[in-house]
């Protein structure tokens, strides 16, 4: 059996544009083209596919997910176990982080406040109120901020999960635009941009061009929230910046 890369786009969730990119960097190559020229997958290509979107998943770079797949001293076996151990300690750390946080929104949704031994639990020497304090600090007398307290404290679970399930889909688009190779200043980047501000917008406060910019040199310049970006795709903090200053451009 062979597949089409439309076929392969619809088995794995992958767009034919990174399929194409895989292709050409190297890292999947189909084993066949028919004979007007067009790639042809086999099922081997399929297992290899599966590596590497499980890499991926993990939060490994392209080249470092090409030197484990291309590892002549791995079986497939290996790679599996490996992927399912490291599958597992995350799935095991996100359930706690979870349930972390739920418990945080719980708690000031019904005004309990958490013990220092619940706060700690999870994040060991991590504040979770740091942020909240630190930005009453430092934007506690703009507009913005006010209004974001305003809006946001009325804000239930479920708007927390919808909000953030939001954020994580526009993140998603911008990592894939980024694995793909679209440069950050490209239509396709910079709309997903404008998303990500539009977000913002709707939950919080009139989010600017001149503050979306400056939201972005943040992502970039302050280690934790490039953090953040980073355990999505290496190199997002720096992407989503750029992507977000060309779209200011191109729209103000």
């Amino acid at each position: 059996m062979s597949y089409s890369v439309g076929q392969v786009a619809g088995f794995s969730g992958v767009t034919v544009r990174t399929l194409h990119h895989y292709d050409e960097i190297g890292l999947l190559v189909p084993g066949a083209r028919n004979h007007a020229g067009h790639r042809r997958y086999a099922d081997a290509d399929l297992d290899r596919l599966q590596q590497i979107l499980f890499y991926r998943e993990l939060g490994f770079p392209l080249d470092e997910v090409a030197a484990l797949v291309d590892d002549p001293d791995a079986d497939p076996q290996e790679h599996l176990r490996r992927q399912h151990e490291l599958l597992s300690a995350r799935i095991g750390r996100l359930q706690e982080m979870a349930a972390a946080v739920e418990r945080a929104m719980e708690a000031r949704r019904m005004k309990v406040r958490l013990t220092p031994e619940e706060k700690f639990e999870v994040f060991g020497d991590f504040d979770p109120d740091q942020y909240a304090e630190e930005a009453e600090r430092r934007w506690g007398e703009t507009d913005a901020y006010k209004e974001s307290r305003r809006r946001t404290a009325a804000y239930t679970k479920e708007d927390w999960q919808r909000l953030t399930a939001e954020l994580d889909a526009v993140h998603r688009r911008m990592a894939d635009l980024l694995d793909q190779g679209v440069a950050a200043d490209s239509e396709a980047a910079t709309d997903v941009a404008e998303e990500h501000r539009q977000v913002i917008c709707g939950a919080y406060y009139d989010c600017t061009y001149e503050i979306h910019t400056g939201l972005g040199e943040m992502y970039v310049a302050d280690e934790r929230f490039t953090a953040t970006y980073e355990a999505i795709r290496t190199g997002l903090a720096r992407y989503l910046r750029d992507a977000i200053l060309a779209n200011a451009v191109r729209r103000v």
